[in-house]
Parts: C-alpha cells; sequence; structure tokens
C-alpha cells in the first residue's frame, strides 16, 4: 500500500510527478498479507488502534476481544487449526502481558503464533525515563517464547515479518513475540522501495527427513514387539498427515491409544482404538510407537506402575526436536524429523506383508475395551436422575458429537474436562481443542472463536462452571461475531463440586463454592445470544440440538448435581496432601 505526496523546497505537482510513499502501517499489513496471514485477534488501544482500522480497511479480519489472553488463546488454535501463525494484536505493556500467558502456553503446546504488541521506545526504555507504559517487553518475553524480534526501520518490517513466521512453524512449532515499537508505524519511507522490503517466506516448514539407518532400526523394534502400543498425540494431528497416518496404524494391525486432541485422527470407535483399555495398554505392552506425543506428565514421565515393572518396554519415538529423545527413559529407536516424511519412510520399508501382532494381545485389548465401555454405557443412560451427574449429561453431549462430527468440541475444566475425554467420542481429526499440554483453564472462549472463524463449523463448548469463568466475558465476543457456538456450562455450584463449607462456621462460603444456582445462561442473553437451563438430560438433548440447527451463539446452563465431582478430577495425586495433628488433651 502507498500513500501519494508531493515533495516541497519548490517543487509542484506542475514541474514534478508525485513521489508515492509508504509507512510502518501499511508495511506491516503487506507483510503479512504477502504470507497469506489475513486474521488478527486482539484487543485495540494506544498504539495499536490504527493499526487494527487499517488493518481491516485492506481486507484483512481483525476481531477484537475482551481480554488479551484470550485473544491470545484464539490465535494459538488458529495456529493449531490451519499450521500457519495465528496473530494475536495487543497494546503495550499490561496488555502485552496479558498476551504473554497465551504466547507462552502456545509454545508448551507447540502452536505456531506470533504475538504482535506495541511498546515504548527504546530510548526512553533504556533509560528508564517513566514512557507511557514503559516495559522492556523483549527481555521478558524471551524466556517464554520460542523466539522474540523487534523491528526498529520501516525498511525492516518484511524481513522481520518473515523470521517470525519462519520462527513459528519451521521445526518444533511454537509462539514468537513481535516487538513493535510506536514510532515504527508512522515511520515513512519511499513506496516502491518498501514493495521490494517484503518477503515471500519460502517453505517455511521444510521437511525433514529421517535417517535410513534410523527407519530400519525403528522397524527391527517393532517387528519384535509382542504387545506393540502407539500413541497418537496432538502432533500428529497437527501434522495434517490423516490418511497417511490411518494408513500406517491399520497397516500394521497394532492398536492405538490417542491423547485427547489427538482424538478423532482414527474414529474413537475404530477396532483399533485402546482408549477404553487405556490402563491394560500402558501397563502390558513392550514396545511404545510415539507419534507426535511426548512423555511428560499426562503420561507419566513414561515410568512409574501405570507402565508396569521397570525396563519392560522399549520407546520408538517420531519427534522433529532430537533434543525430545531420551526427556525421561531411554528411547530404543529415536526418528528425528517431521511426522509426515517419518511415517512415509516407514510405510515404505514396511511393505505390503508386514506381520500382525500376536492374537493374544489383540484379543486381550480388545476384551478390556470391550468389558470397560459396557460398564460405562450403564452409567451414561438414565433420563431420570435429576440433577444431572456428569455421566448422564455427558452421555447426552456424547449421542449429540455421534451425530454431528463435523462439529468442533472445545473442553475443558476439572471434572467436565476429565470425564469428557474418555466419555464423548470424535469421529474426525482436530474436532476435540481442550487445556493441552500445560493443563490449564481458562482457553475455553478463545479457542471457541478461533475454531468458529477458522473452519466455519459449528462448536460445542463444554465448560465447567469454574473454567468457564476465567473467560466468560467473551460470550459477549462471540454475539458481536454472531459465531456458530453452543456454550453448554456444567453448573455444579462451584470448583470440583459445590459442597464444601467454612471450617470455622464464618460468614465467608469455603473458597471452592461459587453462588448457588447461578443463572449463567442469562449472562448470554444479556448480549442478545440465546439462553436456557437444562435440568434433564432430554432438556439438554433438546437444548444442544436446537442450538447447533440455529448456528446462533447459544449457552446451557446445565445444572449438575453438586455432590458429584471430586477433586482436581482425576489428578488429585498432583494436589499436595495437607496432614493437620492436633493435641488432645
Amino acid at each position: 500500500m502507498s500513500v501519494t505526496m508531493t515533495e516541497e523546497r519548490g517543487k509542484t505537482p506542475e514541474t514534478e510527478s508525485a513521489q508515492e510513499f509508504t509507512d510502518g502501517f501499511h508495511l506491516l499489513i503487506d507483510a503479512l498479507q504477502a504470507n497469506d496471514l489475513n486474521t488478527i485477534y486482539g484487543v485495540p488501544g494506544i498504539p495499536i488502534t490504527d493499526f487494527g482500522r487499517l488493518a481491516q480497511a485492506a481486507g484483512m479480519r481483525v476481531l477484537s476481544f475482551r481480554h488479551e489472553q484470550h485473544a491470545g488463546n484464539a490465535a494459538a488454535i488458529a495456529g493449531y487449526l490451519t499450521k500457519k501463525p495465528g496473530l494475536c494484536l495487543t497494546v503495550s505493556a499490561p496488555g502485552f502481558l496479558n498476551g504473554l500467558t497465551a504466547l507462552s502456553n502456545a509454545t508448551t503446546n507447540c502452536f505456531p503464533m506470533i504475538l504482535m504488541s506495541g511498546s515504548s521506545e527504546r530510548e526512553v526504555v533504556d533509560l528508564q525515563q517513566g514512557d507511557y507504559e514503559e516495559m522492556d517487553q523483549l527481555a521478558i518475553a524471551k524466556p517464554l517464547c520460542k523466539a522474540a524480534f523487534r523491528i526498529l526501520h520501516a525498511q525492516d518490517i518484511g524481513i522481520g515479518v518473515a523470521r517470525a513466521i519462519r520462527a513459528a512453524v519451521s521445526g518444533r512449532p511454537g509462539g514468537v513475540y513481535l516487538d513493535l515499537p510506536a514510532k515504527l508505524f508512522g515511520q515513512v519511507m519511499d513506496a516502491q522501495a518498501g514493495a521490494q522490503s517484503i518477503v515471500k517466506v519460502i517453505d517455511p516448514a521444510p521437511a525433514q527427513l529421517p535417517g535410513p539407518d534410523a527407519v530400519a532400526r525403528a522397524l527391527n523394534v517393532i517387528k519384535a514387539a509382542k504387545r506393540p502400543l502407539i500413541i497418537l498425540g496432538k502432533g500428529a494431528a497437527y501434522a495434517q498427515a490423516d490418511e497417511l497416518i490411518k494408513s500406517f496404524v491399520e497397516a500394521s494391525g497394532i492398536p492405538y491409544l490417542p491423547m485427547s486432541m489427538a482424538k478423532g485422527l482414527l474414529p474413537d470407535d475404530h477396532p483399533q482404538s485402546a482408549g477404553a483399555a487405556r490402563s491394560l495398554a500402558l501397563k502390558e505392552s513392550d514396545v511404545v510407537i510415539m507419534i507426535g506425543a511426548r512423555l511428560n506428565w499426562l503420561l507419566s514421565h513414561g515410568k512409574g506402575k501405570s507402565w508396569g515393572e521397570p525396563g519392560s518396554k522399549q520407546f520408538v519415538q517420531i519427534d522433529i526436536e532430537p533434543r525430545e529423545m531420551d526427556s525421561n527413559v531411554e528411547i530404543a529407536a529415536p526418528l528425528v524429523g517431521d511426522i509426515k516424511s517419518v511415517v512415509s519412510a516407514l510405510m515404505i520399508d514396511m511393505g505390503d506383508s508386514w506381520p500382525q501382532p500376536p492374537s493374544e494381545w489383540l484379543n486381550a485389548v480388545k476384551e478390556k475395551r470391550d468389558t470397560n465401555l459396557a460398564k460405562m454405557a450403564a452409567k451414561l443412560q438414565s433420563n431420570t436422575v435429576t440433577p444431572m451427574d456428569f455421566h448422564v449429561a455427558l452421555g447426552a453431549l456424547k449421542i449429540i458429537m455421534r451425530e454431528r462430527p463435523e462439529t468442533i468440541l472445545v473442553n475443558e475444566g476439572a471434572n467436565t474436562l476429565d470425564f469428557a475425554r474418555s466419555i464423548i467420542d470424535v469421529y474426525k481429526p482436530r474436532k476435540r481443542l481442550d487445556v493441552g499440554t500445560w493443563g490449564i483453564m481458562g482457553i475455553g472462549m478463545g479457542a471457541a472463536v478461533a475454531a468458529a472463524v477458522e473452519t466455519g463449523n459449528p462448536v460445542l463448548a463444554v465448560e465447567g462452571d469454574s473454567a468457564f469463568g476465567f473467560s466468560g466475558m467473551e460470550i459477549e465476543t462471540i454475539c458481536r461475531y454472531n459465531l456458530p457456538v453452543c456454550i453448554v456450562v456444567f453448573n455444579n455450584n462451584g470448583i470440583y463440586r459445590g459442597t464444601d463449607v467454612n471450617p470455622t462456621g464464618g460468614d465467608d462460603v469455603a473458597p471452592t463454592v461459587f453462588v448457588k444456582n447461578a443463572r449463567y445462561d442469562m449472562m448470554m442473553m444479556a448480549f442478545g445470544g440465546h439462553g436456557v437451563t437444562a435440568n434433564t438430560r432430554d432438556e439438554l438433548t433438546t437444548a444442544v440440538n436446537e442450538a447447533l440447527d440455529s448456528g446462533k451463539p447459544t449457552l446451557i446452563n446445565a445444572v449438575i448435581d453438586e455432590n458429584a465431582g471430586t477433586e482436581s478430577g482425576r489428578i488429585g495425586n498432583l494436589n499436595p496432601q495437607s496432614v493437620v495433628s492436633k493435641n488432645k488433651s
């Protein structure tokens, strides 16, 4: 973009051709659009308000949130869904800090994202002279993201954006910080030179092929296995090599266990799924093939009681980051490379006559899976339990998701998250978004907005009442943009459950207790959306189906028995146990 200006010093339009100039605002827009980055999530304010206006005028989609953290969560999920960096735009200092939580979370989860923040001028910050919202933002961001850059001159905007894009998506994806001092936007330069400074990033995430010896080693380990298991992580879903991964799993005949955001890479009702036999599969397997998954806390670091006897397993791990290997246990066959390249190489060398796992192992997994599913089914069927418990409510949503496989499920909470992971099946890839590697609350509304914007699909956000509180104000954002989002708040009057009491007998309620019988549905109604309370399974089913059919912003206040929850869901073991002793006279 450029603007036409006439040089002074005695020259007039009649005697001198008008010279075209451009500025930092337009160069930044040009740089983003040249790389097919056309959606910005953010919060307007000094010094980036005009940039948002100009970006919208240039045809970019600029979505304003009520809080930067949720805009950042939306940008991170946009990156996960598209494999392009999601863009978050914030003001300086406090706005930047609000976005930093989402940036850190994106880096931990390997989601490509760029946090762009306005900032104070370097000469004032460095002398600590007390500028408006003064802060050395670059120094603060560096330890919490994959890379951080500052652009000081308009002619460097093109290369700065290019570096941020490549850093965000190459190798192991992650969050990148881009610092934009206020004076940068107003800098003027020749339009032709500005256009030449824009960089179109070529092959930002190049394929990384595994070595032939590594592939042969891995296949030898797998072939010798008596009880092999495949674990699919969200990295496998991010790779968008869906058919290739499905072909590998089915050709191998090996049972697979999907981590929560990998659910749907193969349908959860696939005959090789070991999801309902998780404990047996982890404990009894002898060779574990990790595809886009890490041996972090979500998998007990690959050791401990859940994994059986120490030394009873060999691990084959596919990861683009070499330093991930041996992070917790010895990896017998590391395969370093991008998932598509590695799985392709495995498939080529496997050939057409790959030996299937022993029938004893397959039958053991199937028997355990079928037994557990039958036990679960009995808990999901009741229409008479009032108020609903988690199984009854999630049983209704399980059927809806089966009937509407294109719907994207967003899920967070404690019990609401943990029960939903095992109850609600997913049938297509990247249709489940949740709290990810950090397990943090507050991602719900940002993820719901990005899912709706980036895919156009209906979104079902299943939220614990505590988790919803972190980002609940963003329902105004959902209404403002009229997004096809149905939010179900599981309202059990508190964190974990609503029955705790103040041990002192004082007027303050217990720390985990909320206002009894809160009407979250009326919040949505206040912004013009549809709100309804559901007390029974049938009411919940009807309300969700009507919401998804309408495509309109809806919030359903699902009343859950306040006694139904458990402490910290299924990870109460991570909560330190206190022992209080009292002297007895």
